[in-house]
């Protein structure tokens, strides 16, 4: 038997509870992990709480990411022992996740912990971090470099801005950094930013080209706050897009990118081919400090979740939070 934070079907809609689970219900998998980490994310909050349909069928072991050790393999690539990860595939949404105690996965999904990290340190930096790494990755692959100009994070203090702020800090970048919580500001020096922008600045409706302020940037928000990201961004500049915490519709005009050539990617780490996944691993084992790790990392149990899911989407959550499966 183990635990597992489980989304059920009722018809009130899905509702999440912590209970006991047997390992015959665990899906189909080559790999068997005991997971001994997972993490709290946005999208886990949005399917504990029932504020999305982040869950395509039910019962639905939630959590979209995990650590642990491999429990049984029959894929000759994973021996009994190996400290392995997993994120996305559809984990916590199409296929049983991480918020439990044991997990089947396909070995096409799994990823062995990169040095220096241990389990938890992987599940501190987890789908979050390596999200930031893949912007970070994405906004190099069109050729920024340190020196080019500032490069902006917004949604700076929660997880993806967090570690986004930290990584473009330790590779040389000027970071600004915009936040809503001006509390944090001496908390995101510490990560690296050399300027905090109030979100206020962002989150209301703008001009289609604004002055340009930054060559590059992160942005985890969405909505009107991406639209004025890019309209702030200088000429031939390059906006990385990864979240929707402010909405799914961007209402922007053409301006930026047909005026200044401005680029805006995607990035999406739940499909990340795994040649790009093993390289943004590799790169979060060189350039991620452990010890800025642990300062933008909280701990909870599993019996925790369900009470700090609505706290992190009210935006009450600093950095990551791991999840110990065990208590």
């Amino acid at each position: 038997m183990f635990k597992a934070v489980l989304i059920e079907e009722t018809d009130e809609g899905p509702r999440a509870r912590l209970a006991e689970l047997d390992d015959a219900d665990l899906p189909g998998g080559a790999v068997s992990v005991d997971v001994a980490y997972s993490s709290l994310n946005y999208k886990d909050a949005l399917g504990i709480t029932g504020s999305a349909p982040i869950a395509r069928s039910f019962p639905m072991v939630a959590g979209i990411d995990l650590a642990g050790t491999v429990g049984a393999s029959d894929d000759a690539a994973f021996a009994t022992g190996d400290a392995v990860l997993a994120t996305g595939f559809g984990i916590g949404e199409r296929h049983w996740g991480g918020l439990a105690q044991r997990a089947r996965l396909e070995p096409g999904w799994v990823v062995p912990v990169p040095a220096p990290f241990d389990v938890r340190q992987a599940m501190a930096i987890g789908t979050a971090g390596f999200t930031a790494m893949l912007c970070v990755l994405a906004l190099e692959d069109r050729g920024v470099v340190p020196g080019d100009g500032p490069v902006l994070v917004t949604g700076a203090a929660g997880g993806v801005g967090s570690v986004a702020v930290a990584l473009l800090g330790a590779i040389g970048h000027e970071v600004i950094a915009s936040t809503g919580r001006p509390e944090e500001a001496d908390y995101l020096r510490g990560l690296g930013a050399a300027d905090i922008l109030d979100r206020t600045e962002l989150s209301e409706p703008g001009k289609a080209l604004a002055k340009q302020r930054w060559t590059a940037a992160i942005d985890t928000v969405g909505g009107q706050t991406l639209a004025n990201v890019c309209a702030g961004t200088r000429y031939g500049g390059t906006v990385a897009a990864c979240g929707n915490a402010g909405g799914m519709k961007l209402p922007a005009t053409v301006a930026p990118f047909i005026l200044r050539a401005v680029a805006l990617i995607g990035v999406d780490s739940v499909q990340c081919p795994m040649p790009r996944r093993l390289e943004a691993w590799r790169r979060l084992g060189e350039q991620l400090d452990p010890a800025r790790l642990g300062e933008m990392t909280a701990e909870i149990g599993l019996s925790e979740v369900l009470e700090t899911a609505p706290r992190l989407l009210a935006g009450a959550v600093r950095g990551r939070l791991v999840v110990d499966v065990s208590r």
